[in-house]
């Protein structure tokens, strides 16, 4: 009897050796099982979180926001630069502004928290956000001869839509964050290959749509991705709130705004939002002058819209290449490690700008577009493991019962970092008198910029030493919960994770 029982529990070792013996010694095996890793494990997030939330996300992340902001990038520079005639530095502080929508990214997660609109909170706000993604596309893209003024306009309400649309589904994250620590890093991976992939596209039809219908042709593209939005907002489904006391909105205002104040007071919270403030801060951004030295410089390589476009693309790649790191190598180290690290690499890899601009690459046998897409992946990679720890340590700071709201104020205070580093970076260029034609000073520009960079390194003691898979908000904040009041987070759900719970 007792041979018996050990003949029965030594089974299913012998078997496991057995499959593995065979995957050693079969390697289209082994190609198959690698090749199906990604579906097994967009499989496990979606048993996990259910696959409407990977499809929620899908929609957001890598549609609107990745192809949409991708496409639109290309599109804006040619815009100011061919149809608006403006400098490089006015560029960069132009393009500073039409991010403003991101900064005030509280405000849209207030009102879908406390004012609900015929009884949802979250619906009428993504049905908006894509209706207004449409009109500003159609105006861009239909209207001649545009003022700047009010092209400007447009492209913010443009910018409007979209950071609506993304606090909604950024609420859905961090309250799964919340309630699944150990996949925080799972759920970052997956918005940001998300948007990864969805830039690559973007990127990558770009160039090609520029040249063909020119920047304003390509804002007409702009409007499926914001229709998508729309259809994200017919897809959701929450209880409606009846008899909703709408002359006690204010009262719930200052009430939310009490609460993120109380929780921004907590020392594990604003030391990491100082870090991240400084990180962006800190990171010059003179990209304007290097599309402009790109494509108008004398000695510069003039490169057409398709190359552009197929630069960014690579640099989408390079992006998605990080994200791919981050999930399989580094998601489990500590934070304040590979901040370090990709902090440092990305100082260092800024000088790669540096090399092309004194045309050093020629002289050393590398045309221009080989070195380019190489510098540009490069970047964009060790750009995306800085971020990505950023963004798991974001959902990581947000209490219960106000996840969407305090993750969008968590991200406002990065995008104000990028808003500094813009408006900074278009000041240097602006004191260094690079112009549309006069590039004499862009590497000094470079330099300033690849050394800022390091300057983090030195403020990473605010950051926690702690776990990335355990939480770092007091247990108490965690537990906090607004029972029958309008910070309800469980209301943000998709309608078939209603209907498969019900």
């Amino acid at each position: 009897m007792m041979e018996e029982q050990e003949e029965t529990e030594t089974k299913p070792l012998r078997q496991d050796e057995a499959d593995s013996h065979v995957r050693r010694n079969n390697p289209k095996k082994g190609f198959l099982e690698m090749t199906l890793r990604p579906i097994k494990w967009l499989k496990m997030l979606s048993e996990e979180l259910h696959w409407s939330f990977v499809l929620g996300v899908v929609i957001v992340y890598g549609i609107s926001q990745g192809f949409g902001v991708g496409l639109s990038r290309v599109s804006t520079q040619y815009y100011m630069k061919d149809e608006q005639k403006v400098q490089p530095s006015q560029a960069q502080v132009l393009i500073g502004i039409i991010h403003f929508p991101w900064i005030v990214k509280p405000l849209w997660g207030l009102l879908t928290d406390v004012v609900p609109i015929l009884g949802y909170r979250r619906r009428p706000y993504f049905i908006f956000a894509g209706f207004l993604g449409v009109t500003s596309m159609l105006l861009l893209s239909l209207h001649k001869n545009l003022h700047l003024g009010f092209a400007l306009l447009s492209l913010v309400a443009g910018s409007a839509g979209i950071a609506i649309a993304d606090v909604a589904i950024d609420a859905c994250v961090t309250q799964l964050a919340i309630s699944h620590p150990s996949l925080a890093g799972d759920m970052q991976s997956l918005c940001g290959l998300s948007s990864s992939i969805g830039a690559l596209l973007g990127f990558a039809l770009s160039g090609f749509f520029v040249h063909l219908a020119g920047a304003k042709g390509a804002f007409g593209l702009l409007i499926i991705p914001a229709s998508l939005v729309v259809l994200v907002g017919t897809l959701l489904r929450e209880s409606r709130v009846r008899n909703f006391a709408y002359g006690r909105v204010k009262e719930k205002f200052l009430d939310a705004i009490k609460a993120m104040w109380t929780t921004l007071k907590c020392r594990d919270v604003w030391r990491p939002c100082l870090y991240m403030y400084l990180s962006l801060a800190l990171s010059l951004h003179i990209h304007e002058g290097m599309f402009y030295w790109y494509t108008d410089a004398k000695d510069g390589p003039s490169f057409s819209q398709e190359i552009v476009g197929s630069i960014f693309s690579v640099g989408a790649l390079g992006s998605l290449f990080g994200v791919l790191l981050y999930q399989n190598f580094l998601k489990n180290h500590p934070l304040r490690d590979i901040l370090f690290w990709a902090q440092l690499l990305s100082g260092i890899s800024g000088l790669l700008d540096l090399v092309l601009v004194l045309r050093l690459n020629l002289k050393l046998g590398m045309p221009d577009y080989f070195f380019v897409v190489i510098d540009e992946a490069v970047s964009r990679m060790f750009g995306r493991i800085k971020w990505m720890p950023l963004l798991v340590l974001s959902s990581k700071l947000c209490p219960s019962g106000i996840e969407g709201t305090f993750f969008a104020l968590i991200m406002s205070i990065d995008h104000i970092g990028l808003l500094s580093s813009a408006w900074s970076g278009g000041l240097v260029l602006q004191m260094l008198n690079v112009t549309r034609t006069q590039f004499d000073n862009m590497w000094i520009a470079i330099v300033i910029r690849s050394l800022l960079r390091l300057i983090p390194i030195g403020f990473l003691f605010l950051i926690p030493r702690s776990d990335p898979n355990l939480s770092i908000l007091p247990s108490e904040m965690l537990r906090t919960k607004r029972v029958n009041d309008v910070l309800e987070p469980e209301n943000i759900e998709m309608a078939t994770l209603v209907l498969a719970s019900d």
